[in-house]
């Protein structure tokens, strides 16, 4: 009964404050495991960057470009944005700030010639089956049939400022994902990657190939702190799929 009222107390809230302060956000595919997992919700807090005239005091806020926003995203944010191109709502890992040069080689970060060295973490399993409403399958390290273990590796990854988070490892490739040119971050824009780095469609891909490249700042909705309620289901009715250890859980 308990778990039912924190559902219910979830979704109202999503409906009062949604407009103003924060937006409720479904994680619909595997990018950012395992910091986030395929039918995780969360609330992302669009006071972090930006404002709206009304809710900002203006001497807490600066107005730039049209918009009062507050703080500035800092590396290792996880954020939620709008595709540059496509208009969707995307949620990623900011790696790279303006006129930042980021590059990866062999897997590995490197952040103005500054490697964000990576420490094994053990492996992350799960079980091989369909995820969330859409129904996809998680990609593994071996072939495996429905049912049985899905295996990745995961590092502890260190980024420059000190922000460390978990990132996973499918396979070993050359060239994209795991290799790319230097990247130089324009003024005003940003850098993004998922952290499940071989399943992820991100800046490391231009917008011409479908990826996300360079992201604006007005494109930024807000940050993502905190997983409110957590599915493994089909959907969210069946109560039986919930990942109850995930309740209110802080994203690193």
């Amino acid at each position: 009964m308990e778990t039912v009222k924190t559902v219910v107390y979830a979704l109202v809230i999503a409906g009062i404050f949604r407009t103003i302060f924060f937006q409720p956000f479904w994680i619909p595919s595997g990018s950012m495991k395992d910091t986030l997992l395929v039918g995780d919700f969360l609330f992302v807090n669009k006071m972090a960057y930006g404002y709206s005239e009304l809710s900002c005091p203006f001497s807490m806020c600066k107005f730039i470009d049209g918009r009062w926003f507050g703080s500035e995203p800092e590396r290792g944010d996880v954020v939620v944005f709008r595709h540059p191109v496509q208009g969707t709502d995307f949620i990623k890992r900011l790696i790279g700030l303006p006129g930042d040069q980021v590059q990866v080689k062999q897997g590995v970060v490197y952040i103005n010639g500054e490697e964000a060295p990576q420490e094994p973490a053990g492996q992350f399993i799960e079980t091989y089956e369909k995820q969330g409403p859409v129904g996809n399958l998680p990609r593994c390290k071996e072939n495996v049939g429905i049912g049985a273990d899905c295996v990745k590796d995961r590092y502890r990854e260190t980024l420059p400022g000190g922000v460390t988070h978990d990132v996973l490892n499918i396979e070993d490739r050359t060239g994209l994902p795991d290799d790319t040119p230097v990247f130089t971050v324009p003024v005003g824009q940003y850098f993004f990657m998922g952290d499940n780095r071989d399943n992820s469609t991100d800046s490391r891909f231009s917008q011409n190939s479908g990826g996300v490249g360079f992201v604006p700042f007005e494109n930024l909705i807000g940050r993502a702190d905190r997983v409110i309620f957590s599915s493994a289901g089909k959907s969210m009715l069946f109560f039986w799929t919930w990942r109850g250890d995930r309740f209110f859980e802080k994203i690193e």
